[in-house]
């Protein structure tokens, strides 16, 4: 059977529940696409990809270093590293001369857009539709055209909880194998991830940047202010700590979110927080944190034993 006929046949079919099927489902009742379509992705003019690419510079610049890294891991394998914006289009890439040839006449190049809307199941435009990691492989595209190549995909969420954009790694080669796809994917994720909470550090520059002692996701962050509030949370961070989905954050103490609760309360807790602080920027030097916080030494002492502090909390 050829792959245009099994893709709408497999589209139609109420049996198939899997998500290959929804996304081949998608592509073809609701977007209206012809998985026989032979013409090549269209691209962007220049001046559309700049005003693209100017949107979102802060984040490319972020990003690039990350990139560059993925990268040279795969690059030497005949692989393509992309990076698009939460439409699909994409933005920036990495690529070898040798290959840039072949990725060119398939439309994986800057200022082309592979959403699913345009492009039926493929990695970037399904990552994106459905928000996860995600591997089309080879004949699971909808387009017959699109079958020579692999596609790995993790999707980036901004600091407001919301998509922002894909990583994809695509490859060209045609003795690429599943397993092999199975490695990829996995640096993929974690390269996504990295730029994720590296783009989230880097939206909060006059916050510390923490997360619950116990966390094992390395994505779950907080931006903590000079208030000891929390003012912005990863995606991770959100989900896991039952925050607003998306957008702002409302502030919330640090130590409620974090779980370090104690006997004190109110203005106990910022008084705490402002000794402990003195404290360590003075290494402990009871005097000299006195000094700095303008009250006299035994008064310090006084408050120090009252809040539960001691000179080593410096």
């Amino acid at each position: 059977m050829r792959h245009a006929d099994h893709v709408a046949r497999t589209s139609q079919s109420s049996s198939e529940t899997s998500a290959l099927a929804a996304s081949w489902r998608r592509s073809l009742l609701k977007h209206g696409l012809d998985p026989s379509d032979a013409r090549r992705p269209e691209r962007l003019t220049l001046a559309e990809l700049a005003r693209r690419r100017q949107a979102m510079e802060h984040f490319l610049r972020v990003a690039g270093p990350q990139l560059d890294q993925l990268f040279g891991l795969v690059g030497l394998s005949g692989c393509n590293v992309l990076l698009t914006d939460a439409e699909g289009v994409v933005l920036d890439q990495r690529v070898n001369a040798a290959d840039a040839e072949q990725f060119r006449d398939w439309g994986l190049w800057q200022g082309a857009d592979w959403s699913e809307a345009v492009q039926g199941t493929n990695g970037i435009g399904t990552c994106l539709a459905e928000g996860r990691p995600i591997t089309i492989h080879r004949g699971e595209h909808f387009h017959t055209r699109n079958t020579a190549m692999s596609c790995m995909d993790a999707p980036i969420w901004g600091p407001d909880g919301r998509l922002l954009a894909a990583l994809d790694v695509s490859s060209a080669r045609a003795d690429q194998t599943e397993r092999y796809n199975r490695l990829i994917s996995a640096q993929v994720a974690q390269t996504a991830r990295a730029i994720e909470t590296v783009f989230f550090r880097a939206s909060y520059p006059g916050a510390r940047i923490v997360a619950p002692g116990d966390s094992v996701d390395a994505a779950v962050l907080l931006a903590v202010d000079t208030d000891d509030l929390a003012i912005g949370a990863t995606r991770a961070a959100r989900r896991v700590l039952g925050l607003e989905r998306e957008g702002a954050i409302r502030p919330r103490p640090a130590a409620d979110l974090l779980g370090r609760d104690d006997d004190l309360t109110g203005f106990d807790k910022a008084e705490r927080a402002a000794v402990a602080r003195a404290l360590a920027r003075a290494d402990g030097n009871v005097s000299a944190a006195a000094r700095a916080l303008g009250v006299g030494r035994a008064t310090l002492y006084r408050r120090m034993a009252r809040l539960g502090l001691t000179e080593r909390s410096g």
